[in-house]
């Protein structure tokens, strides 16, 4: 017999959690794209999760000047909102594929959501996060810890947000992060108490998604990603 929980759970529409590992950001954006053309009304959401080797990336309104040495870290003028961030090894990057118009979610309040389970992860954890008013992301004593950059097509999204874990922050430097001049970043291993610092990203992504999930009203479903994700992903290997 079903528990109360599992028949509450049963009631949500899935969401597929996959796990992509290190991939080139270029790839996987592509590859959000295509699956977000290709979906249709019945198409489960779906969660990436990835890591990326150095980059910067440029929002659509991207000023150049916030670009300050980037030096060899190549720089890819993106589609998604927002100015330019870094990612790297070390960072948690969450890529939501969701139907926004089908979970009846607006652009802010699917912001305000992800924002809200980076808050309750770190509260989890013995660290207080807040919001800043005019600056989507997460913040730790005035210090970013997340940052977030969407892209609406069709009702649907991607892009997604970014947690620094254990990253060397200083490409930071070399932009203003999200073109805020003199923007201090942090990392998770430099705000949570000693017991949590060198917890397995796998295991903290988990938490993360249970997070997030619930406040979108789905049910998160863990997978491998299978073929057809992999097809999207012609270089992964």
């Amino acid at each position: 017999m079903a528990t109360h929980s599992e028949s509450i759970r049963a009631s949500f529409p899935a969401l597929k959690v996959k796990s992509l590992g290190l991939c080139e950001y270029a790839q996987v954006w592509r590859a959000m794209q295509a699956f977000t053309d290709q979906r249709t009304p019945e198409t489960s959401d779906e969660l990436w999760l990835v890591e990326h080797p150095p980059v910067f990336t440029q929002g659509l309104a991207g000023k150049p000047e916030h670009v300050l040495n980037p030096g060899t870290i190549p720089i890819i003028q993106t589609d998604r909102g927002g100015q330019v961030t870094y990612h790297g090894p070390g960072q948690l990057v969450f890529y939501p594929l969701i139907d926004i118009d089908r979970l009846g979610l607006g652009v802010r309040k699917l912001v305000c959501n992800l924002e809200q389970s980076v808050i309750d992860l770190m509260t989890d954890h013995q660290v207080e996060a807040d919001r800043k008013a005019g600056a989507p992301g997460v913040f730790v004593d005035g210090e970013k810890i997340a940052s977030i950059g969407l892209k609406v097509r069709r009702g649907c999204t991607f892009h997604g947000l970014a947690l620094n874990v254990d990253l060397d922050l200083s490409p930071f430097s070399l932009i203003n992060p999200c073109g805020v001049a003199d923007q201090r970043m942090t990392r998770w291993v430099d705000c949570v108490p000693d017991a949590y610092r060198h917890i397995d990203k796998a295991v903290l992504a988990r938490r993360w998604v249970k997070h997030f999930a619930r406040s979108v009203g789905l049910d998160a479903q863990h997978e491998s990603a299978d073929d057809e994700t992999h097809a999207l992903l012609p270089n992964h290997g």
